[in-house]
């Protein structure tokens, strides 16, 4: 069989934008729900949910949150979305576009973008790199890291987040041992909404075979010794045997950006 042809290619993207339109213009709004019932919700959901059951957790999301869910996702692979997609297509996906991530990171977020039905929602900071330069100071990630996280990261996703009733994070178990306990449904006091981590229980080897079983998209960062990829100057290689966030903050007392703590 021949391969398709540019023009081909061309409508076949102009299809799945279209289709994407299509939908956010035939969602309905309907009203945020208070924070002590979406407290309500989760503490009955976490119960229920205690032992993982993936897609029966996530189809029990499409129906209770609807449209009213954020996927976060760091585009180190497109694992978590294509999940979440086949329960509610055309979901929307947080990327932090915090001016600092790696070339392959950004071309990752273009690709799934451009081939899965989701939808994705670009997270910025207040400033832009240069202005946060001029107020803070240059290489601010390297004399206050905690701070550059807060304005690049934390204090973004927060304010997005505010839209929605339930988030769902990539966060697993195997991760660290700061991720251990990562329950599956949970209360997010801080955000004020329904944590759902649906694949707190998978392995990093049972993503990657995921990826592989369904031709999901993964940054090409992952294959070059970098189990977990967040910002460029704050990311080296993992070496074998290594904790996978051992390259994050390397040399720093930091292990976590503030988004799960």
């Amino acid at each position: 069989m021949s391969s398709p042809t540019l023009a081909e290619r061309r409508e076949r993207q102009l299809a799945h934008d279209r289709e994407r339109s299509d939908h956010l213009a035939g969602r309905i709004a309907r009203p945020r729900r208070s924070a002590d019932e979406l407290r309500a919700v989760a503490l009955e959901a976490s119960t229920k949910f205690s032992d993982g059951q993936t897609d029966d957790l996530l189809a029990w999301v499409a129906e209770e949150f609807g449209h009213l869910t954020a996927v976060a996702c760091s585009m180190a692979d497109a694992v978590l979305p294509h999940v979440v997609a086949r329960h509610l297509p055309w979901v929307d996906t947080l990327f932090l576009e915090t001016g600092y991530h790696f070339a392959e990171t950004v071309g990752t977020r273009d690709a799934v973008e451009s081939s899965m039905q989701l939808t994705i929602v670009d997270v910025a900071p207040r400033q832009s790199v240069a202005e946060q330069d001029a107020q803070y100071g240059e290489r601010l990630y390297e004399r206050d890291p905690a701070l550059c996280c807060q304005l690049r990261k934390v204090e973004p996703l927060t304010e997005t987040l505010g839209g929605y009733e339930a988030w769902i994070t990539g966060v697993r178990r195997d991760d660290s041992p700061l991720r251990a306990d990562t329950p599956f449904v949970t209360w997010d006091e801080k955000n004020g909404l329904v944590k759902i981590n649906p694949l707190a229980d998978w392995t990093f080897d049972q993503v990657l075979d995921y990826a592989n079983e369904h031709d999901v998209i993964l940054n090409p960062l992952l294959n070059d010794g970098y189990p977990s990829i967040g910002c460029a100057p704050c990311t080296r290689r993992v070496a074998p045997g290594e904790d996978p966030r051992a390259g994050r903050w390397a040399g720093l007392d930091k292990s976590e950006c503030g988004l799960h703590t």
